[in-house]
């Protein structure tokens, strides 16, 4: 007990035990520390499961950054927890996250979740950008909405109320295994998107009027203008770029996406 007591900082009611590699809680720091402690601070080990912390039933703060909490994180019911940060963990289904936290830290004010999926911004995925994290933003507020910081950001007024109107549907899609993207037997880099059947996505060339051309490229539209070509097409209304596999009507430039389903379609007959 004397050499695990060693190992924690203790600073009135506030307990650290960071970077010890442990994988659960130790029992000795709820036994020892759990009626008093008011700040807990796990940081920087190697924490699955935070199940010991049901000793600690006055806690207000805890820190849990850098360990390898997952979506099947359970907490104990914390009446008292003001503060929680779960930064950089593996955490990547928020709405179940949030669910739980409303239940059982109904004192919740600041909470930050960076480094994690499910808190979309570039630490972790750098296709994504300030309007992924401010439809993060309101989707915890619409769930939390008594929170007052979330990450590093202060909640205003004004965002609290969007997230109010507007929080609902903003949920964050929860990644997808890489394996669950991939059929079986398929390769692991997909065909861009088609509207075509998938029997005639494959990209060789069919036989049609005029000269057949096989693009390496997808062939896109966007505002008007063929990117493939580099000529001006035909403007079908739509200001969403449009994907084809390939342009297989030899030298036209149509790039009305109706017109080019006809063009292909008759093709193949």
């Amino acid at each position: 007990m004397a050499n695990n007591e060693s190992l924690v900082a203790l600073n009135g009611t506030q307990i650290s035990y960071i970077g010890h590699d442990c994988k659960e809680i130790p029992e000795f720091l709820g036994e020892t520390y759990g009626q008093f402690a008011r700040r807990l601070d796990l940081s920087f080990n190697q924490l699955r499961s935070l199940a010991g912390l049901k000793m600690f039933t006055e806690l207000e703060e805890l820190i849990v950054d850098n360990n390898l909490l997952g979506n099947d994180l359970q907490l104990p019911r914390l009446p008292n927890l003001h503060t929680l940060t779960l930064n950089k963990n593996h955490l990547t289904d928020i709405e179940a996250l949030l669910e739980h936290l409303a239940d059982v830290t109904p004192s919740l004010e600041y909470l930050s979740l960076l480094g994690n999926e499910a808190c979309p911004n570039q630490l972790v995925s750098p296709d994504k950008d300030e309007d992924d994290y401010q439809r993060y933003r309101y989707f915890v507020l619409y769930k939390l909405p008594q929170l007052k910081f979330l990450d590093t950001r202060k909640v205003t007024k004004r965002e609290g109320m969007e997230a109010q109107e507007r929080g609902a549907f903003m949920k964050v899609v929860k990644p997808k295994p890489e394996a669950s993207l991939n059929e079986a037997g398929s390769e692991s880099h997909p065909l861009p998107y088609s509207p075509l059947p998938r029997g005639s996505r494959d990209p060789m060339p069919h036989k049609g009027e005029g000269s057949v051309k096989e693009y390496s490229q997808p062939w896109t539209l966007q505002s008007g203008r063929c990117s493939q070509a580099g000529t001006e097409g035909v403007d079908c209304g739509t200001r969403r770029q449009i994907s084809i596999d390939m342009c297989h009507a030899g030298g036209c430039h149509a790039v009305c996406l109706r017109e080019c389903l006809r063009v292909v379609l008759a093709a193949m007959q």
